[in-house]
């Protein structure tokens, strides 16, 4: 997501900026211990609550298991009661899938909820029958079923899947339906430590259960959905992780938080981001130590750990991340590092570069360009409240927005006329954002971009993966209510 936030190091080449902008984007921690990744068991499960171990690759003939189904789950603090939520494999989030760039994902979604279902694996270059648009690329998966899920994990990096069902796709969200996919990569810069952050917020009522309606007419008509309790793998922060002085970590953050835009900042410590929304990009330093972060955004984030000190290093929340808006609330702790042991010693300058398999230049001079004005509707049915280009769609039941053959370049003006931001999402293909003042593009690809109130973002891409896509607010308070639209690559 766009927005400013992020300054990448270095000499500028060709049409590309040294001022790197990036909008909120949302972390989920969940942790780990690379050097001691085993079998997901529910002891282990019990055992580690925070840093929890990721689970055996499996074989491509065995699937790996998505059970959908309501369950309970401690949010708010005792003597508060658990809360009734929607889990897979009865936790939230849902199972952390790994694998390596190339290998085969390989699960078998079991539908045990009330409503269909389909699921999203948002920023991978997937195979267009395996998007989980239901509608569109699919057919949802209804109560009682099961389907398989099958696709070649193209890039190394942090992904998620969430679910992409109308009109269910905010509830089920809302409710705790989602996970995370990392996709290891030869290249991978090594640390001593790694850990997942997830971060989620929660509107619970007087007795701890989950408010409703779903959507509710102040979120539609509203920034969406945003709770006040603010949790980390689903846990009250902060939390806390022990490690070495001088360790190398990398975190992996993902804002699974269904509207809230954050500002994500670090106290005490020097972050280099190496990727973002799953592609990776050469390290650069976060501007004023803090990262804009919306909905369904990722980053890949290593720090060193300082050798010494009296306060503890964070990561902080320090804003609701809407442009230009003074937080209005303190700030946050999210994680703390507690340092422990014997110092490690100090490590070689952190690596990383751009995807290869990307395109280090898109021709603007051949592209096809469409602008799409997000706008209110007139209309009293909160299924068409927002529109692009006057229609209010969720995809499948409108006409294409456009067709492009394969290897057409494409370039999208997302021209906000209402007073609240939006955050916006292209299917199966990576973006690049250009400058509005010139023909370059900032130096990192996202698959969504934050367009603030009476803003313009422009987007550039490849159209090199076929079938139909889906382009969709990933605010899903604003996507069920007609923020979504389609386009095809032959």
């Amino acid at each position: 997501m766009t927005g400013p936030g992020l300054k990448p190091p270095g000499t500028a080449k060709s049409g590309i900026r040294t001022a790197l902008a990036l909008k909120a984007e949302p972390p989920y921690k969940e942790g780990y211990n690379r050097k001691f990744a085993m079998p997901l068991t529910r002891r282990a499960l019990v055992a580690s609550a925070l840093l929890l171990p990721i689970p055996a690759r499996a074989r491509a003939s065995e699937p790996g298991l998505l059970d959908l189904r309501p369950g309970k789950l401690r949010l708010a603090p005792a003597p508060a009661p658990e809360t009734d939520v929607w889990t897979i494999n009865g936790r939230i989030p849902g199972p952390v899938l790994r694998v390596k760039q190339g290998d085969e994902v390989f699960v078998r979604l079991v539908n045990n909820l009330s409503q269909p279902v389909a699921l999203h694996w948002q920023g991978v270059r997937i195979v267009n029958g395996m998007d989980g648009v239901a509608g569109l690329t699919q057919a949802p998966v209804a109560p009682g079923e099961r389907t398989d899920i099958r696709f070649i994990a193209p890039d190394a990096g942090t992904y998620w899947y969430r679910p992409s069902a109308f009109p269910h796709a905010a509830e089920q969200k809302g409710r705790g339906v989602y996970g995370v996919l990392i996709v290891d990569g030869p290249d991978d810069s090594p640390v001593d430590q790694e850990f997942l952050a997830v971060i989620d917020d929660w509107r619970l009522d007087e007795k701890a259960q989950i408010l409703g309606p779903f959507p509710g007419a102040a979120d539609v008509n509203g920034k969406g959905r945003i709770g006040p309790l603010v949790t980390v793998n689903s846990q009250a922060i902060p939390r806390v992780v022990t490690a070495r002085p001088g360790a190398r970590i990398r975190l992996r953050i993902l804002n699974a938080c269904s509207a809230r835009l954050m500002g994500l900042g670090f106290e005490g410590l020097r972050p280099l981001v190496v990727g973002i929304d799953g592609q990776s990009c050469e390290p650069f330093e976060t501007a004023r130590l803090t990262l804009p972060s919306g909905p369904g955004s990722r980053f890949d984030v290593i720090v060193d750990l300082p050798q010494e000190g009296a306060a503890e290093p964070a990561l902080l929340l320090r804003s609701n991340g809407s442009p230009g808006d003074a937080s209005e609330e303190p700030a946050r702790k999210l994680i703390s590092f507690r340092l422990a042991g014997a110092p490690l010693p100090a490590r070689k300058p952190v690596l990383s570069k751009q995807n290869p398999a990307l395109p280090p230049v898109i021709r603007l001079q051949n592209a096809r360009r469409l602008d799409l004005t997000i706008q209110k509707s007139d209309s009293a049915d909160l299924r068409k409240t927002w529109t692009f280009n006057g229609i209010a769609s969720h995809g499948e039941d409108s006409p294409a927005l456009f067709k492009v053959r394969h290897g057409q370049p494409v370039t999208l003006g997302f021209i906000n006329k209402s007073r609240v931001d939006h955050t916006v999402h292209v299917h199966g293909h990576a973006l690049r954002v250009l400058h509005l003042l010139d023909d370059g593009w900032e130096p990192y690809w996202r698959d969504s971009v934050i367009v603030p109130a009476g803003a313009t973002v422009r987007v550039a891409f490849l159209a090199d993966n076929p079938g139909k896509w889906l382009i969709e607010s990933t605010i899903l308070d604003h996507a069920m209510s007609g923020l979504a639209a389609w386009f095809e690559v032959g």
